[in-house]
Formats: structure tokens, C-alpha cells, sequence
């Protein structure tokens, strides 16, 4: 699966601590879909919401494909997410607690369907995040002095 992947949002497992996770389709159009599997995407300071009982995520970029002309669309449009209603009323009541976001971790395809790899997280501070990078440069020190003593 690590070799269909699309775009991954590596930012976010650095700004949010990552709660639960999920699989979901997502709603494209032809030249969309053309685009991603050139990986033409950005997921960068994208995040997912709920209205009207649907799940959409925005701020995810799709570079328009080169020979698409009038097909292409708005690059940065909100694309609907698919779930079903028990997952998206599971997902209401988690984001009813408060600093709970929907955050996507990555873009990949699977049996030839776009998919999209959606989080429940709760953002860190910036102590928390020093605290992280201290942790997995302690880690790395330990590895490197074990390789060096085998």
C-alpha cells in the first residue's frame, strides 16, 4: 500500500496528537482523478468538517491536469468525503470534544479508487512538540549507539 500512495500529510503527525483513524472515498471529477495519479497533490493545511450531516474536506490542493482545458476545476474546492451515517455520527460525537479536529494523513489508491486516510487528532502545544522532537532524538542517539557497539 506504501507504493500507491498519493500525497501523505506529514505535518500533522508533527501538530496533532492522532486519536483514531479512518478510511473514506472521496468525490472527484475525471481530470482530478487524472492529476492524483500523476501525484499532483497537496494536503498540506487541509482539514475535514461537518455540514449538513456530510463530511467535506477543504484546503487540499489538486493541481489542475495539463491536457484537461474546460474540464478542469478549482483547485482548492471542498471535495466531499464518503461515509457512511453511523461513521459520521461517531465522528460528530468525537468533534463535539473540544480540540478535536479532522485532519487527512494521506492520499492513496486502492483497487484503482482514490482514498483518503482521515484522522480524529487534538493539536499539540509547542511544549508538546519539543517534547516529541527530544524524544525521537533520544531514540535515534540509542539506535546509533547500539549499531555501533554490533
Amino acid at each position: 500500500m506504501s507504493d500507491n500512495t498519493i500525497a501523505s500529510n506529514r505535518k500533522a503527525r508533527h501538530d496533532y496528537f492522532i486519536q483514531d483513524t479512518l478510511e473514506v472515498g472521496i468525490v472527484l471529477v475525471g481530470t482530478e482523478v487524472k492529476s492524483l495519479r500523476q501525484g499532483k497533490a497537496n494536503l498540506k493545511d487541509s482539514y475535514a468538517s461537518i455540514s449538513g450531516g456530510e463530511v467535506f474536506v477543504e484546503g487540499m490542493h489538486i493541481s489542475p491536469y495539463e491536457q484537461g482545458n474546460i474540464f478542469n476545476v478549482d483547485p482548492m474546492r471542498k471535495r466531499k468525503l464518503l461515509l457512511n451515517r453511523n461513521e459520521i455520527r461517531k465522528l460528530e460525537r468525537e468533534l463535539t470534544i473540544k480540540g478535536n479536529t479532522l485532519v487527512p494523513l494521506k492520499l492513496y489508491l486502492k483497487n484503482g479508487r482514490v482514498k483518503m486516510e482521515l484522522a480524529v487528532a487534538k493539536g499539540k502545544k509547542l511544549y508538546d512538540k519539543r517534547d516529541t522532537l527530544a524524544k525521537k532524538d533520544a531514540d535515534r542517539k540509542i539506535q546509533q549507539a547500539l549499531k555501533e557497539r554490533y
